[in-house]
């Protein structure tokens, strides 16, 4: 049974950066990948960020050129830089890991991202 523990949300500017960290109590490896996703309210959740066990990284075009996923494998820990963010980010974001056998995906508890204008 994994456990992903996000942190690093808060309140920023528009046009301001902030670090989101998911640390998981295992080793990242176990997982075929990992990613971020976000959930505005009245909205449903979606992708913004995946690396694969393999390093492929992968975001959806809303946040292409602002958002980096990276990972720190000693740390077991998978980040998600925010750069030039927009109150249209706001959102509740949630650290993803997913298992192929057997299939399941594991989630965090989310942490909050508000973006002021």
């Amino acid at each position: 049974q994994a456990q992903l523990v996000e942190s690093g949300g808060g309140l920023v500017q528009a046009g301001g950066s902030l670090r989101l960290s998911c640390a998981a109590s295992g080793s990242i490896f176990s997982f075929a990948a990992m990613g971020w996703y976000r959930q505005a309210a009245g909205k449903q959740r979606e992708l913004v960020a995946a690396i694969t066990r393999g390093g492929t990284t992968s975001y959806p075009d809303s946040v292409k050129g602002r958002f980096t996923i990276s990972r720190d494998i000693a740390k077991n820990t998978v980040n998600l830089q925010m750069n030039s963010l927009k109150p249209e980010d706001t959102a509740v974001y949630y650290c993803s890991a997913d298992l192929v056998t057997p299939p399941w995906k594991y989630w965090g508890q989310g942490t909050q991202v508000t973006v002021s204008s």
